[in-house]
């Protein structure tokens, strides 16, 4: 054992994680804008500079735009539902549910992070006005979670898979999709390129089954998903696919590759995303949120 791990593993056990946090942001709100000046063709890239104005006069966030000014937390209100025991708050007038054992508070912080994450200039929005579902479409959510996206888009697409593997979120799924039950499956296992008790692959589940459009978001796993949707993602079309880009620092160009091999039309989204919650964030720093693919017939 290195000198170096030693110290870094000490350094987490005595320094708070919040410490640690404010340490890290101030040292990127340094490195990130120092790496960019050294680099010539950075000086006349627009949404570089536009980024690098905004951490000089805010710091460093996960999303460094100024639309996050637009969210507050206080306009967020939690209700709690006697007949489940649930809390939920309402999105677009919907009903979205949360785990049991969260707190109001803890809700409302998520809630706040998921409007950031969809709002119309988020460089994390899956959606665009070229890249849209419609009546026909069958979504696969993969990395549902609380399903706030599905939930956005349950009135517009023709039937919804949302695959989440946390069984603590399987009760609000269920309490939150109960109004369309009709057009919704809950799938709880891990979407890879395993099939066993716990996963499936794409491939497998899908084999037989519709599917148009995929929005994929799984915390780094994206790379066993994709390689067990092999087969479908080589032969079948139309097919749209979102698929976050931001885990790993080579995602976005891993991604485009492996698409692109199969056909695919594949545009990043707008803007970047400073994912300082990475311990491996290194230069260049900021990354694409997700890109979009398409192929059609």
């Amino acid at each position: 054992m290195s000198m170096n791990y030693f110290l870094f593993q000490l350094y987490r056990i005595v320094v708070p994680k919040r410490i640690r946090t404010k340490i890290l942001l101030s040292q990127l709100q340094k490195k990130i804008p120092a790496y960019y000046t050294s680099i010539p063709s950075s000086r006349n890239d627009v949404e570089v500079q536009e980024l690098l104005q905004f951490i000089k006069g805010n710091g460093v966030r996960i999303f460094p735009y100024e639309f996050t000014s637009q969210h507050n937390l206080s306009d967020i209100a939690v209700y709690d539902d006697s007949a489940s025991g649930l809390k939920y708050v309402l999105q677009d007038g919907k009903r979205l549910y949360f785990k049991r054992r969260w707190s109001a508070d803890r809700i409302k912080q998520s809630f706040h992070d998921l409007t950031l994450e969809q709002d119309e200039k988020s460089p994390h929005r899956y959606l665009s006005a070229e890249f849209d579902l419609s009546v026909d479409d069958v979504l696969a959510d993969f990395g549902a979670a609380e399903g706030n996206f599905s939930l956005s888009v349950i009135e517009r697409v023709k039937k919804i898979y949302l695959f989440e593997a946390d069984q603590e979120w399987i009760e609000a799924l269920q309490y939150t999709f109960a109004p369309w039950k009709d057009k919704v499956e809950i799938v709880p296992k891990f979407i890879s390129e395993k099939n066993d008790d716990r996963n499936c692959s794409g491939d497998t589940y899908f084999k037989d089954k519709e599917l148009s459009f995929m929005k994929i978001d799984v915390d780094g796993g994206e790379r066993g998903l994709l390689k067990g949707f092999e087969t479908i993602l080589s032969n079948r079309k139309p097919m749209r696919i979102a698929l976050c880009t931001y885990h790993q620092h080579t995602d976005q160009k891993d991604f485009t590759n492996l698409l692109e091999k199969d056909q695919f039309k594949v545009t990043p989204s707008s803007g970047y995303m400073i994912f300082y919650y990475d311990k491996k964030l290194r230069a260049p720093y900021l990354r694409r949120a997700l890109i979009r693919a398409t192929k059609t017939n």
